[in-house]
């Protein structure tokens, strides 16, 4: 099977993550994924990025290349070729909700309800593996291993247990709903190891996520602001449960 074939395959297999950039297979290899191919066009670039970026690494990412193609060539493997010219196929690391909610970890975990864009969603799993939460989960149809959600979190989604659901769990956590109509977020402490629920910008959550929440929180804006975009918001939450919790 020709190498674009197996990309092209890769994107759309349940078991199988694509890793667009250094920083995604960087992320890949220090949290122990199982790297299946690696292409890139320049070894000896990516041989100073891993110096210059990931020293922890050592010769691991130049050791990974399994392929040198020319730059037309890598055009093909992947619909956005990243500058740092290097893409990977690897196993993803599946997680079940209740791993990803497991109250063995006390830090805050993290649910997403019905997120609309894949960058947005990566961009929560990135925010969410800096802030060292417990784990993800993606309620609705959005697959948080698709190609531009492991794009937005760089990769991260081997840091962290990250999975997906049909529903909000049921879950011994406390449950915090983020909602414009909660007590403001510096008046009222986040329990400890609450999972922290996030709707939509636009429609924010609905009367069942709302009526199983223990503690309603809103982040105080500027009345002419409307809303934060879903990662800012989801970092502004998580750093404020770090901190009192």
């Amino acid at each position: 099977m020709k190498t674009a074939e197996r990309f092209h395959r890769a994107r759309r297999d349940p078991e199988l993550a694509v890793l667009e950039g250094f920083h995604a297979l960087k992320h890949a290899l220090r949290f122990r994924a199982e790297i299946l191919e690696v292409a890139a066009i320049a070894p000896e670039r990516l041989a100073r990025l891993a110096e210059s970026l990931a020293p922890d690494l050592g010769t691991r990412i130049s050791d990974a290349v399994t392929e040198v193609l020319p730059p037309e060539e890598l055009a093909r493997l992947v619909p956005r070729p990243p500058a740092t010219g290097v893409v990977a196929i690897a196993r993803r690391r599946l997680a079940t909700p209740a791993q990803a909610l497991d109250t063995a970890n006390a830090a805050s975990a993290v649910a997403l309800i019905e997120p609309r864009h894949a960058g947005n969603l990566g961009a929560v799993v990135r925010v969410a593996a800096a802030a060292g939460a417990a784990g993800v989960v993606v309620v609705g149809g959005r697959d948080p291993w698709e190609p531009d959600a492991i794009r937005g979190a760089a990769g991260l989604q081997y840091a962290l247990p990250v999975a997906r659901a049909d529903r909000l769990p049921e879950t011994a956590r406390p449950i915090v709903a983020v909602d414009p109509g909660g007590e403001p977020m510096d008046e009222c402490p986040i329990p400890p190891g609450a999972l922290l629920v996030f709707g939509t910008e636009r429609e924010g959550l609905d009367g069942e996520v709302l009526s199983r929440a223990e503690l309603r929180v809103a982040i105080p804006m500027r009345p002419e602001v409307s809303s934060l975009n879903l990662a800012t918001a989801v970092a502004v939450i998580l750093y404020a449960s770090r901190r009192v919790g």
